[in-house]
């Protein structure tokens, strides 16, 4: 890098490229916090990976999370649509991912018998 313009161009790379993370696509987040670990946080977060892997859904997002603060209703999840509230599900297992990943990530309808608190359609 030896001008300002070089700067420049090297600013608005990252700045694609951080966008990219960030910006639209629906964001999968599973709470790993040590109350999360405990109750399976881990094998829920590969679930998750590999569903979305199978599906091979490029525009979804899959973060983890500290203590979200909700420690009985563990395993969290929260799925972050577009446009859309965020929805939090609890005791979450292995086995409910394929269904969460294909009725609200890729349908867009919740799964009420999972979800934490009151669901307002």
């Amino acid at each position: 890098m030896k001008t300002i313009e070089d700067l420049k161009r090297l600013r608005e790379q990252l700045k694609t490229k951080n966008n990219l993370r960030h910006d639209g696509g629906t964001q999968v987040i599973v709470g790993m916090g040590t109350c999360g670990i405990a109750a399976g946080a881990r094998q829920v977060m590969t679930a998750v990976l590999e569903e979305v892997a199978k599906r091979k859904l490029e525009d979804v997002k899959v973060w983890q999370t500290g203590c979200i603060g909700m420690c009985e209703h563990e395993v969290l999840l929260d799925v972050v649509r577009p446009g859309e509230p965020r929805i939090t599900y609890g005791r979450v297992t292995p086995a409910d991912v394929p269904k969460i990943i294909a009725e609200h990530v890729v349908n867009g309808r919740i799964v009420a018998e999972l979800a934490v608190g009151k669901i307002v359609e």
